[in-house]
């Protein structure tokens, strides 16, 4: 008998009625605009990239030699590309966590129910509007070096000495990572600020009840209710970490000494500066990789145990 339920289950599960035979026709030409422009300039680029990368391809492409896995084989053993991903990653573990610590915390201090709130929310949020040109050149001003910058005027004014924080390869790096976070968390603080609003205060309610106290409430009914937000921002915030250029390109131009030259930087360089696609599309491909590694790998560890909750 419990053989013949289980058979009817298995067959319920891929039997659609009519009306779902409907909706799901419906809902499938509602995505298909979306799934064409999708494949045109997302997927197909994305295939056309691997293929440039299996070829000597100069930017013309008046020059085009077959050469298989032989740019792939060259990036093994590149020490430039190596060190440019070392930096990029490094980029990534200073300014990843400070985003979305950040971002966390300024969205839990700006979701009270006070009245003006709202000014200071946009005051948090308005660097995020800033061309990456502008924050690039402001923070080159105030990072300069000797006395003219603004911090390094502010250290000499109260007895320090000046720090070389752009021209230093121990502090350039993390000094273009806070200029990241400063310039970024904004919008993540909208994300988890949204989110915060989404729980619903009976959780809270409830928790304080049963003795919970400000750390166990946050532990046991924010962070949970905060999981797809959460998801959503570490997802993000790695592969704009991951992919940084222009930032670093204003600020510093990778130096010095290439102490600060991203894997993105690197990729340019070979492509158009030296006329070769097709390792530059090596590059990218690498880089792709990575990044959807790292995306598949967070999207599964926060979606376990999620149908519990």
């Amino acid at each position: 008998m419990a053989t013949v339920i289980r058979a009817k289950q298995k067959r319920s599960r891929f039997y659609l009625s009519k009306f779902e035979r409907r909706d799901a026709i419906v809902g499938i030409l509602f995505i298909l605009p979306f799934l064409i422009l999708y494949l045109i300039f997302t997927f197909l680029p994305i295939l056309q990239g691997f293929w440039i990368s299996l070829h000597n391809w100069d930017v013309i492409g008046t020059n085009i030699t077959f050469v298989g896995a032989r740019n792939y084989e060259r990036l093994w053993q590149d020490k430039l590309f190596w060190s440019s991903l070392e930096h990029t990653l490094f980029f990534a573990t200073l300014a990843g966590p400070g985003l979305v610590v950040m971002g966390l915390a300024l969205a839990l201090l700006l979701n009270q129910k006070i009245r003006g709130i709202g000014i200071f929310r946009t005051i948090f949020y308005m660097p995020n509007i800033l061309s990456v040109t502008v924050v690039g050149l402001v923070f080159a001003r105030v990072f300069a070096p000797g006395e003219n910058g603004f911090v390094n005027a502010t250290l000499v004014s109260i007895g320090g000495e000046p720090v070389s924080w752009l021209l230093d390869a121990n502090n350039a790096m993390p000094t273009v990572a806070f200029t990241k976070v400063w310039w970024s968390v904004g919008f993540n603080m909208l994300i988890f600020l949204a989110g915060l609003q989404d729980i619903s205060q009976s959780l809270y309610d409830a928790a304080e009840v049963d003795g919970a106290g400000r750390w166990a409430s946050f532990r046991h009914v924010t962070l949970p209710g905060l999981r797809r937000p959460m998801l959503f921002v570490i997802v993000l915030q790695i592969i704009a970490s991951v992919q940084v250029f222009p930032l670093i390109d204003v600020l510093t131009g990778g130096g010095p000494a290439g102490s600060t030259r991203p894997l993105v930087m690197y990729l340019f360089e070979r492509a158009f500066d030296d006329w070769r696609l097709g390792y530059g599309s090596a590059i990218a491909f690498v880089l792709f990789l990575i990044l959807f590694s790292i995306s598949v790998f967070q999207i599964w560890f926060f979606s376990r145990g999620e149908e519990t909750l």
